[in-house]
């Protein structure tokens, strides 16, 4: 086994290969706006630092948020065509799943990533291992209740402490972290989900309202 993970649903641009065993090489790089010019150099760095070729590769393993629309499509683009260049299959890890795996704690936490917009991407877990609510997105005034008292990992916990006053971190997720969860997940025999992004809400980009078609005659 070689598993290539990667994810670009935060901040965070990071890469790791894993044999099967544990990671042998990684990259993590945090930079918001250049995620499509980080993302092949890492993948490149990590492969000549475990000594291999992309082609050793047997599988990868992609963050699918929740995460902004421009930064998580780079991530899950490169995976879908490495995937089909080299025959393997894509294997997709909830960006969330892969920091509450990165906290190692035991008993109920949440973890909260930034979905800017003053908002967080949250779900809450009741280990390291199992989510007990679906990724989603919301102010975090609005949410105090439900997470009143747990302890909180991620940047989006981190910027607001009046509601996660036990934020901590990691801050951002890392592929070693995604690439051990998937290596555990497929020795189980369990299934993942198709590699499709997290989005939870619509790309800032929109078509105006009354906008015309001109077509030509």
């Amino acid at each position: 086994m070689l598993l290539l993970a990667l994810d670009t649903a935060t901040p965070a641009v990071t890469v790791a290969l894993h044999d099967g065993r544990d990671v042998i090489a990684s990259s993590s790089q945090v930079d918001a706006r250049r995620h499509g010019e980080l993302l092949l150099p890492a993948i490149d760095r990590v492969l000549a630092e475990a000594g291999l070729k992309l082609d050793a590769v047997t599988g990868i393993v992609a963050g699918i948020g929740p995460g902004p629309y421009t930064g998580l499509r780079v991530g899950l683009m490169t995976a879908e065509t490495f995937g089909l260049a080299l025959g393997v299959p894509v294997h997709g890890v909830c960006t969330l799943d892969g920091l509450a795996f990165a906290a190692d704690l035991q008993g109920p936490f949440v973890v909260a990533t930034d979905a800017r917009r003053k908002e967080v991407y949250w779900a809450r877990y009741a280990d390291s291992r199992t989510r007990l609510t679906d990724p989603a997105v919301d102010r975090p005034a609005d949410i105090a209740e439900q997470v009143e008292g747990l302890p909180a990992v991620g940047a989006g916990a981190l910027l607001y402490p009046d509601t996660f006053p036990k934020a901590h971190e990691p801050e951002h997720v890392s592929a070693a972290a995604l690439a051990r969860l998937a290596a555990e997940k497929l020795a189980a025999g369990e299934e993942f989900p198709a590699p499709r992004p997290l989005y939870l809400r619509r790309p800032d980009a929109q078509v105006p309202k009354n906008y015309k078609v001109v077509t030509p005659k």
